[in-house]
């Protein structure tokens, strides 16, 4: 009897489901028979495989743009028109510096205050907003929200003569108020809507619990409703920030001087009604936009989280 004969006589016979006995030669298709994927399975893969193909040609058609400006900004004027879809043939870093130095360090400076006030002022009366749409009874609560609701239906072109009257009368033109008071007030509504509908999720038990402990209205508000809705807070600031920064209208019809222009206002300077320096006019665009990448990267995962929270509410 040879060694692969007592070893098959060694194993103990297998059983089956239906309680026969099977043999070792049987083990493989049967493990296979187990394995084979259903059909709706099948189905299911070759569904996904076009809306993977639409998801990756949206994805290029978003992404090249900003990867053709990356790299335009490393050339010359005269290469972009000769080669624009080519790389650099040499690599332009001075182009960033000369941006920086023509303005964009003052203009980067300005886009920051105007652009943090604004975010800070928008999600703190947003928050209190929404906080006393809550407290409120519920018929009161769906009058502030239906004004608040109006608010989206004005759109910021409309109202430019006579936001430019009302700040030229305040003596507000030409200065940071003059973009972080209209930035506030329009975006004020969309983030009272989604602070709103994370808050009505709140547990009432909580809040009852905070009252007994002995806390006031303010401090329910910092010690129940902020800690549990900071997703959606992160969300009203991001949409905020991206609001305030890329806003160019206003920026550049109720600000004229040049020491407190925004970024999108003061890259106008770099266009010339002879000739513009491509490169360096877009490594100013690359150096704008990359704050608000960055912002993005690093706080998607509370961005979606909020979006999320605040439209299954309400």
């Amino acid at each position: 009897m040879s060694a692969s004969d007592i070893r098959e006589a060694s194993l103990p016979p297998s059983t089956s489901s239906a309680g026969t006995a099977t043999t070792s030669a049987d083990a493989p298709a049967a493990v296979r028979m187990r394995r084979r994927p259903t059909s709706g399975t099948e189905g299911s893969v070759a569904w996904n495989i076009p809306v993977y193909v639409i998801l990756a040609i949206y994805a290029i058609l978003i992404a090249y743009p900003l990867f053709w400006m990356v790299i335009s900004s490393f050339k010359s004027s005269t290469e972009i028109y000769a080669d624009p879809w080519g790389l650099p043939s040499t690599w332009l870093v001075g182009n960033y510096a000369e941006a920086w130095d023509r303005g964009i360090s003052e203009y980067f400076l300005n886009s920051v205050i105007v652009t943090v006030v604004s975010t800070i002022g928008t999600v703190t009366l947003a928050a209190l907003c929404a906080y006393g749409m809550v407290r409120l009874s519920h018929r009161t609560g769906n009058v502030v929200l239906v004004l608040a609701m109006g608010g989206l239906v004005v759109a910021p072109q409309v109202s430019l003569i006579p936001l430019y009257r009302l700040l030229d009368a305040t003596g507000l033109l030409n200065t940071y108020w003059a973009m972080i008071l209209p930035y506030v007030a329009f975006r004020l509504p969309m983030a009272i809507i989604l602070i709103r509908s994370v808050f009505l999720s709140v547990s009432k038990e909580l809040v009852d619990a905070a009252i007994i402990d002995g806390c006031h209205s303010l401090q329910v508000l910092r010690h129940v409703y902020l800690p549990l809705s900071r997703s959606v807070l992160v969300t009203a600031a991001v949409l905020t920030a991206y609001f305030a920064w890329n806003e160019f209208l206003f920026a550049i019809v109720y600000v004229d001087s040049d020491a407190i222009r925004t970024i999108p206002a003061g890259l106008m300077s770099f266009r010339d009604a002879l000739s513009t320096d491509w490169g360096v006019l877009l490594a100013g665009l690359v150096i704008a936009a990359l704050p608000i990448v960055l912002v993005f990267a690093f706080l998607q995962r509370y961005f979606v989280a909020g979006v999320a929270a605040g439209s299954v509410k309400g």
